[in-house]
C-alpha cells in the first residue's frame, strides 16, 4: 500500500507536494497478508433497522455506541411509492459521534461484496469508524436530479437518528453513476461535508452547478441563537467560495469539466496544477487566498485529477482515497462565516493516549496529548490545559473541533481532554460528575507525567465552558486560570452554584478569567456589556469585577480593541489596580454563532499562559503573572 505524508501534503509547495510519498508498495507476501486479513470481515446478510427498538444504554463502553449496534444494518425508505435503502456498516469501537464515510456504491455491485473487496469494513473496523452507503434504485442510478429525493431522504435519517449518531461533518465517496448524486448533494450542502473523492465520474451539469453558486450564506444561525447582523457594506460569502477538498479519480473527460472549473474556482486554486504521483496533477489552494473557510489553517485545500484508470474498488485504491480524505476535518455545519477546514490529528503520528478511568461509578474515558515539545520546552515540568467539550461533545470530537493540540504542539503543554457520560440518550453524552472526574484526573496526571502542578489551566466550550466558570467560581484554587467559550456563570442570588446536584457556595476569590463568545450565539449571551439587555454575560462580568475590586468603567477602551480575520474579535481587558496585570478579558467574535473556531484556541492560550498559582496547607492561593509565559524565571510579578 502506498500512504500519504499528510502534512508535506497539506503545507508543502507544488514542488514538496510531488513527492509527498512517504512509503513504499507492499511486496508480494505481505499484500497477500493483507488481502487474506480483509476477508476475514464477511458481512452477511444486513439486519433491518425499519421498526427495530432503539438500542439501550451500555455503560461498559465509554464513549462507545451500544455493542447491539455493531455490524451490518439497512434501511428503507419510500421515494414517491418506491421502496429505496442505504446501508450502514458500524464497526465493533466506533464512538459515539464517530467519523462517518458516507458512500455511493457503483452499479451492478453487490453492497456487502463491494464493501469487503474494496476493503471498506477493513478501513472502518481499522480506524474505529462508521460507513453509511447509499445504493442504486432497481433499474440502476438516474442522474443527480431524479436521485435528489432518495439522497435527501437518506441523509436526513444518517445525519439524525437514535440508533448511531455522527461527528456532524462527512467524508464523501462516490463510484461511477452513484458519484454524480453524492456531490450534488455536497454542492447543496458545502459546510456539511469535510472533503470528498469520486472514482469514474462524469460529474455534474453546469446547470445543476450554476443554480448553487451564486447562493449567498446569510446571518440566520441555528434554532435558539441569535441571527448575527453584518456590517453594511459587507460580502456575503457564496456557495460557489466554500472551500472543499477534491479528488476525481478517471473521470469521463468529455463532461467532467463543468464540476472540476466548479470546484477549483470554490477552492480558489491556481491555474496551473502539478504532477503528484499518486493524486494525478494537483490545483492547490493559492497562496494568499482570502476564502474564509482557511483563515486558521492558511491554504491548505486542492483539487486533484488523475486522469489513469483504477482497480475501482481495490485495497490500494481504497486507502489512496482514505488517505486524502482523513487529512482533513472541518467544524461548524451550520454558519459559513466559522466554518473551518484543518488538518485532522492522527492520533498513532501524534502519540495520543485514550485512556479510561472509573467515576462515581461509571467507565469514563479521556485523551492525553504529550507533545515532544514538551520535555524540550519545559524540562521540569509541562503547563497543561484540562479541555471540557461542548454538550453532546466527546473528548474524540472536541480535539478535532478545537485543535488544542495544535497549539501544545507549538507551546508544550500537555492536552487532558475530558469525556462526557451517557446521560441524554444511549448515543449521545452530557456532562456528569465533573468535579469528582476532575479530582481523580488531576492526581492521575501529577502521578504519571511530567508537569507543573502550579499551572493547571482549564478550558472549555458551551455546557464544557459552564463547567470551567462554575469551577472558577467555587473552587479557583484549582486553576492558575480560565478560559472558556460560549457560556458563562454567576452565583444565583443566595451566593451559590449548582454542580453536579449540588449547591455550592461561591468562593468570592479571584482567578484570572478570559470568555469568549459569539454575536450569533445563545440568547442569554446576546448583545454586550454596555446595553440595556442585562443577561448572563452581565452577571458574570459583575461577579469576576467585584472579586477583583474592578467596575465595568475600569476597561481599557469601551470600544473594544478589534483584531483577527476582517477584525473579527473585539476584545475588552480590565487590569488589577496594584500591577496593571490583566485579570480580566472579554472577546466577541462578531463573524461566528455558537460553536467554537479554532482561531480562539491559540487566543485564549495566549491569556492563559502568564499565569500560575501556589496553594499552601491551608488552601490559601499566591498568584503570580510573568509576561515572557515563564520562559524567563525572573520576570514573575505576584497578584
Amino acid at each position: 500500500m502506498t500512504t500519504f505524508n499528510r502534512r508535506q501534503l497539506l503545507r508543502g509547495t507544488a514542488a514538496a507536494a510531488a513527492t509527498a510519498l512517504a512509503g513504499q508498495a507492499l511486496t508480494m507476501p505481505a499484500a497477500q497478508a493483507a488481502e487474506a486479513e480483509s476477508a476475514k470481515w464477511t458481512l452477511g446478510e444486513p439486519a433491518p433497522l425499519d421498526g427495530r427498538p432503539f438500542p439501550a444504554y451500555d455503560y461498559t463502553r465509554a464513549n462507545k455506541l451500544p455493542g447491539e449496534m455493531s455490524g451490518y444494518w439497512t434501511k428503507s425508505f419510500d421515494i414517491g411509492g418506491v421502496t429505496r435503502t442505504a446501508k450502514i456498516y458500524i464497526s465493533p469501537e466506533t464512538p459515539i459521534r464517530s467519523y462517518y464515510t458516507v458512500i455511493a456504491v457503483p452499479d451492478g455491485a453487490q453492497t456487502a461484496d463491494f464493501l469487503t473487496k474494496s476493503s471498506w469494513i477493513d478501513v472502518a473496523r481499522r480506524r474505529e469508524e462508521g460507513l453509511f452507503v447509499l445504493e442504486p434504485g432497481e433499474g440502476g442510478w438516474g442522474d443527480a436530479a431524479s436521485e435528489s429525493a432518495y439522497v435527501e431522504a437518506a441523509m436526513a435519517f444518517y445525519q439524525s437518528n437514535r440508533y448511531f449518531s455522527i461527528f456532524g461533518l462527512h467524508y464523501f465517496v462516490g463510484y461511477g453513476d452513484g458519484a454524480p448524486a453524492l456531490e450534488a448533494w455536497a454542492v447543496a450542502h458545502p459546510l456539511r461535508v469535510i472533503s470528498q473523492a469520486y472514482v469514474d465520474s462524469p460529474g455534474l451539469t453546469a446547470e445543476y452547478l450554476n443554480s448553487y453558486a451564486a447562493r449567498e450564506f446569510d446571518g440566520t444561525t441555528d434554532t435558539g441563537y441569535t441571527t448575527v447582523v453584518f456590517p453594511e457594506g459587507f460580502d456575503l460569502i457564496r456557495y460557489d467560495e466554500t472551500v472543499l477538498p477534491t479528488w476525481y479519480i478517471h473521470p469521463d473527460q468529455q463532461s467532467i469539466a463543468a464540476s472540476l472549473s466548479y470546484w477549483k474556482r470554490a477552492n480558489d486554486t491556481s491555474g496551473t496544477g502539478a504532477r503528484h504521483s499518486t493524486l494525478g496533477t494537483i490545483f492547490k489552494q493559492r497562496r494568499g487566498s482570502e476564502r474564509w473557510m482557511t483563515s486558521y489553517a492558511g491554504p491548505i485545500s486542492q483539487v486533484a485529477v488523475q486522469t489513469r484508470p483504477t482497480g475501482r474498488g481495490n485495497r490500494h485504491d481504497t486507502n489512496e482515497i482514505v488517505d486524502f480524505l482523513t487529512s482533513y476535518t472541518r467544524y461548524e455545519n451550520i454558519f459559513a462565516y466559522s466554518n473551518q477546514l484543518f488538518e485532522r490529528a492522527d492520533y498513532a503520528e501524534l502519540g495520543v493516549q485514550v485512556r479510561t478511568m472509573m467515576v462515581e461509578g461509571f467507565l469514563r474515558e479521556y485523551l492525553v496529548y504529550v507533545p515532544q515539545s514538551a520535555r524540550r520546552l519545559w524540562r521540569d515540568g509541562a503547563p497543561v490545559v484540562f479541555v471540557w467539550p461542548g454538550n453532546s461533545q466527546t473528548d474524540k470530537v472536541f480535539f478535532d473541533a478545537a485543535p488544542w493540540w495544535k497549539v501544545a504542539e507549538r507551546e508544550g503543554f500537555i492536552v487532558v481532554s475530558i469525556c462526557e457520560q451517557y446521560s441524554n440518550t444511549s448515543i449521545s453524552v452530557s456532562h456528569r460528575d465533573s468535579i469528582a472526574f476532575y479530582r481523580q484526573l488531576r492526581e492521575t496526571v501529577l502521578a504519571e507525567y511530567r508537569v507543573d502542578p502550579t499551572r493547571f489551566y482549564s478550558t472549555g466550550q458551551s455546557a464544557g465552558s459552564q463547567v470551567t466558570q462554575n469551577l472558577a467560581i467555587i473552587f479557583p484554587e484549582y486553576f492558575a486560570a480560565v478560559a472558556s467559550t460560549s457560556f458563562t456563570a454567576s452565583p444565583d442570588a443566595a451566593g451559590a452554584i449548582g454542580m453536579d446536584g449540588v449547591q455550592y457556595p461561591a468562593s468570592n476569590k479571584m482567578i484570572p478569567n478570559y470568555h469568549m463568545y459569539g454575536y450569533g450565539d445563545l440568547a442569554f449571551l446576546a448583545g454586550g456589556l454596555w446595553d440595556d439587555t442585562e443577561n448572563r454575560l452581565d452577571s458574570w462580568a459583575q461577579y469576576h469585577l467585584k472579586v477583583n475590586g474592578l467596575t465595568l468603567s475600569d476597561v481599557d477602551t469601551q470600544g473594544g480593541v478589534f483584531s483577527g480575520w476582517h477584525d473579527r474579535f473585539q476584545t475588552w481587558t480590565w487590569r488589577d489596580p496594584g500591577t496593571a496585570v490583566p485579570v480580566l478579558k472579554l472577546t466577541k467574535n462578531i463573524f461566528r454563532s455558537h460553536n467554537t473556531m479554532a482561531e480562539e484556541s491559540p487566543l485564549m492560550w495566549d491569556f492563559l499562559k502568564h499565569y500560575s498559582h501556589e496553594v499552601d496547607a491551608g488552601g490559601n492561593v499566591t498568584r503570580y503573572y510573568s509576561p515572557s509565559g515563564f520562559r524567563r524565571r525572573s520576570d514573575r510579578i505576584r497578584l
